[in-house]
């Protein structure tokens, strides 16, 4: 006879809810991950585009040039304050999608947790049965050789 959890179904459903919050969580750190060199290469773009435009003031730069970058800069700011809202949301749902995940990983230890102590008990048990088996045999050998 061998050990069957009777929890194993739950156990089951429950390691897949874990796996699926595990692909959440990950998915949800590559977004992150996406948004935030996304906004890393707006700001080394802006960075770059002020440092050329310091040195191109001190060489001697046209009003119409001043303005291109100008409004360049502004369209810049604008994307880099989009790429800063999208990593703070992005952010938000990796921590949702990490506490869901824990959770997950929670219930998963504790019903195996629950199946590692039912099965010490059904093998305690079971030594016990047997050895009480073991003992009856013993005493029906003896009293069948001892007389």
């Amino acid at each position: 006879m061998t050990y069957q959890f009777r929890f194993q179904k739950i156990l089951d459903i429950k390691e897949n809810e874990k796996e699926k919050s595990l692909a959440e969580y990950n998915q949800s750190v590559a977004d992150f991950e996406n948004v935030a060199n996304k906004l890393y290469d707006s700001m080394k773009q802006k960075e770059v585009l002020e440092e050329n435009t310091i040195s191109k003031l001190n060489q001697g730069m046209s009003v119409q040039e001043i303005r291109h970058y100008q409004q360049f800069v502004t369209n810049l700011e604008k994307t880099i304050s989009h790429y800063q809202k999208l990593v703070q949301l992005s952010r938000k749902r990796m921590t949702e999608k990490q506490m869901k995940l824990m959770q997950h990983n929670i219930e998963v230890k504790k019903y195996e947790k629950l199946k590692e102590k039912q099965k010490m008990s059904y093998t305690a048990s079971m030594n016990q049965l047997e050895n009480k088996h073991m003992d009856d045999l013993s005493i029906q050998s003896y009293m069948y050789h001892g007389n």
